[in-house]
């Protein structure tokens, strides 16, 4: 039956064009631009991302990433992109639709990253929405789920505006800057992103 295949996709995923954004699946060539970034958003990130490894922002870590994004692709576990400011190619943070399951659940989690000097543009809205179609017509996905800390009301008016609604609350959800955090719980179905 169908509806419990995985769906069939190149090697890569495909580059998709949000409004002023760009998302494609990331490449060892993003390596410097990439820790460039992480690592001036360190600070900034570390409150709302599981806590770095010692070893995150060097090059072979970047290169095991790399790896670990294409055997989860090629499985359809999870679809990793970059986020690129269109105006300018800029790599400004990224986005992946992780957790895919499959058979009766045919859902999968969103998580994302921005950099900090490209936070409160509407980058992230854009990238939200531009990923959307991917998510629920090229993977069939009927549910997208996205969780976040209580204290992050940007990440709540980011997942409110793109149509998350709120579904429950989850105690010490994920270890979160070394501490297990509760989370607010939100998602989308097909059906209301359709609608």
């Amino acid at each position: 039956m169908a509806f419990f295949r995985t769906v069939s996709l190149p090697d890569a995923a495909p580059a998709i064009a949000g409004e002023g954004v760009v998302l494609r699946p990331p490449q060892m060539s993003d390596a410097a631009e990439w820790v460039a970034l992480r690592a001036a958003s360190r600070d900034f990130l570390a409150p709302w991302e599981p806590t770095w490894p010692a070893d995150d922002l060097t090059r072979a870590s970047f290169r095991r990433r790399i790896k670990r994004y294409s055997e989860e692709q090629r499985s359809d576990l999870a679809y990793p992109f970059f986020i690129f400011r269109k105006s300018d190619n800029a790599l400004i943070g990224g986005l992946t639709l992780a957790n895919v399951r499959r058979g009766c659940a045919q859902a999968g989690s969103l998580g994302y990253w921005l950099g900090q000097a490209y936070a409160r543009r509407g980058h992230m809205t854009a990238a939200v929405r531009a990923v959307l179609p991917f998510a629920f017509e090229t993977l069939r996905l009927h549910r997208v789920e996205a969780a976040c800390i209580p204290g992050n009301t940007a990440s709540i008016r980011l997942l409110e505006k793109t149509g998350f609604q709120r579904e429950g609350f989850a105690r010490q959800y994920l270890c979160i800057n070394g501490i297990w955090q509760d989370h607010l719980l939100f998602g989308l179905l097909h059906e209301d992103f359709r609608g």
